[in-house]
């Protein structure tokens, strides 16, 4: 791969790029019938009703803030949905949610890490269930379904935080985690809101298409950013 470089003419003080991983480093369902597809369970009638909708994501939402321990959420979504689905169903949903990683993701982080001089990280609004997925278990017996953010230095996610995006708060811990103050954050995410909030708060900002291969966006967005020189293919 020809992408790898250290650009000698940054045009701003990037020294940290921070990806979103869902939407943008993975693709992911955007919603319950698609996930019911890939996990092979019925999609029943019911489920999006406003009131089933509403507590849905009041759950999630403690979920993947950590409010909501992982043993507990499955069983509580079940019984939210009065009964359209077991909690094992809720599970395998929940588990087929996450699909694949784009194609080329690993490489761009590899090639910032490269420079020397910019670091790479994530914040993403996750949950335990789906975090767990992209770390080798202990020994590496088993391989990360996710590996490329294992390449990732500085790894961040809602439910460890116990704040989410687009609140302002997600932000400044991840400023306080990392050290890395607002203007010299580069961040990639595919939801017009966690953008504009990462804008407001002066990080740099780029809205990702998620429908599309991401990588070519990602290193044309460095490049233009001067975090990478673009290099020949061989």
């Amino acid at each position: 791969m020809g992408y790898f470089a250290m650009s000698s003419n940054r045009t701003c003080s990037i020294r940290c790029v921070c990806f979103d991983w869902g939407g943008v480093l993975l693709r992911h369902c955007r919603g319950w019938v698609e996930a019911c597809e890939a996990a092979g369970v019925p999609a029943r009638e019911g489920m999006d009703s406003p009131q089933l909708k509403q507590r849905r994501q009041e759950l999630n939402q403690q979920f993947q803030t950590g409010r909501v321990h992982e043993r507990d959420f499955f069983p509580q979504l079940a019984e939210a949905t009065g009964g359209l689905y077991t909690a094992d169903e809720v599970r395998q949903v929940h588990h087929a949610w996450l699909l694949t990683e784009y194609a080329g993701v690993g490489d761009v982080i590899d090639a910032i890490n490269a420079t020397g001089n910019v670091e790479t990280a994530l914040l993403s609004n996750t949950n335990a269930a789906h975090w767990a997925r992209h770390i080798d278990s202990p020994c590496g017996r088993v391989k990360a379904d996710y590996p490329a953010i294992q390449r990732i230095m500085h790894r961040h996610a809602s439910h460890l935080l116990g704040h989410a995006k687009p609140h302002g708060d997600i932000y400044r811990a991840f400023e306080d985690a990392t050290g890395f103050g607002p203007g010299e954050i580069l961040f990639f995410d595919d939801l017009p809101d966690n953008i504009a909030m990462a804008k407001q708060l002066g990080w740099h900002g780029v809205l990702v298409d998620y429908t599309q291969e991401t990588a070519p966006a990602l290193f044309a967005a460095l490049r233009r950013y001067g975090v990478l020189e673009a290099e020949a293919v061989v």
